[in-house]
């Protein structure tokens, strides 16, 4: 199990909880940060945790605001200020640099995750030895997709082109790993109408060029998506999000794509692949 404890956030001093794994590590390769999506938790990743720890990183993971443990209620669940949240995601992966300091520090952010990560970075690059974006896409092209829907815009959206089982076949083809999620209480639940729109609202600087160009141009940046993915566009607009990053000088961006795999790539059936990959990724970027 990880070991489980809280980071108050400098934003307002909202208490975050927070977990690790691999502190028992005696001499470890890296620490990676992981930033989850909407409507899940941090102890999802446990089993991506647990394959880094024996490749030999330190692993810590937050539960974000209005999410998993870090709501004093289940009726705070889904109700969070994006602005915050991204703040958060900077503020922890600067105290996770000052308490390892001379081990490289790199972000692993999914989905909602990635989406505050693409902001992260555009102040924040120098802390990063690394980052790895996963489920995310080029939020302004996305947003004017969304915006052509009829009423508010949910996760259910992304399910429109899939069988319907559950609602979320979009997240992966492990119909298991589809149910585990639907049975979590603390994974998809009902968001107020505000929360996907507002992960939207800052979509023009991440697709600015001038925003984009105060990146350091050595940040190795990993893009990791499955084309089967409604929020990849087909893996268009992950091709054009990594293309955005080397227009802006990036000089180690990788764009991989995985056929057919869906939205949660490290919960897909070719996962154990995926992870591997992941691992030569951080690896090379570690020695």
């Amino acid at each position: 199990m990880p070991t489980t404890a809280s980071f108050t956030s400098p934003t307002d001093g909202t208490a975050i909880a927070t977990c690790g794994w691999g502190e028992e590590i005696a001499s470890p390769r890296g620490v990676v940060q992981i930033a989850h999506g909407i409507a899940e938790h941090g102890r999802r990743y446990d089993r991506l945790a647990r394959a880094l720890v024996a490749a030999g990183y330190v692993v810590h993971a937050v539960d974000h605001r209005g999410h998993g443990d870090s709501v004093a209620s289940p009726d705070e669940l889904g109700h969070f200020d994006f602005t915050a949240l991204v703040a958060d995601v900077a503020d922890y992966g600067a105290a996770l640099r000052a308490e390892h300091p001379d081990l490289p520090l790199f972000l692993v952010a999914h989905s909602m995750g990635s989406f505050a990560a693409q902001t992260v970075i555009l102040d924040h690059s120098a802390q990063y030895a690394g980052v790895v974006l996963s489920g995310s896409t080029a939020l302004d092209v996305l947003a004017a997709e969304l915006a052509q829907a009829e009423g508010p815009v949910g996760l259910e959206a992304f399910n429109a082109g899939f069988e319907h089982r559950t609602g979320y076949e979009w997240l992966s083809r492990d119909e298991a790993e589809v149910d585990a999620y639907v049975a979590d209480p603390r994974s998809g639940f009902d968001l107020p109408d505000d929360a996907v729109p507002q992960l939207f609202a800052g979509a023009a600087r991440l697709a600015d060029p001038t925003a984009l160009a105060g990146i350091r141009s050595d940040l190795p940046l990993l893009v990791v998506s499955g084309d089967g993915d409604p929020v990849s566009g087909a893996g268009q607009l992950v091709q054009l999000l990594g293309q955005r990053y080397r227009d802006a000088g990036l000089t180690d961006v990788t764009v991989t794509l995985y056929p057919e795999a869906r939205h949660e790539i490290f919960n897909e059936t070719n996962r154990d692949q995926i992870t591997a990959d992941l691992v030569a990724w951080l690896h090379a970027r570690s020695a």
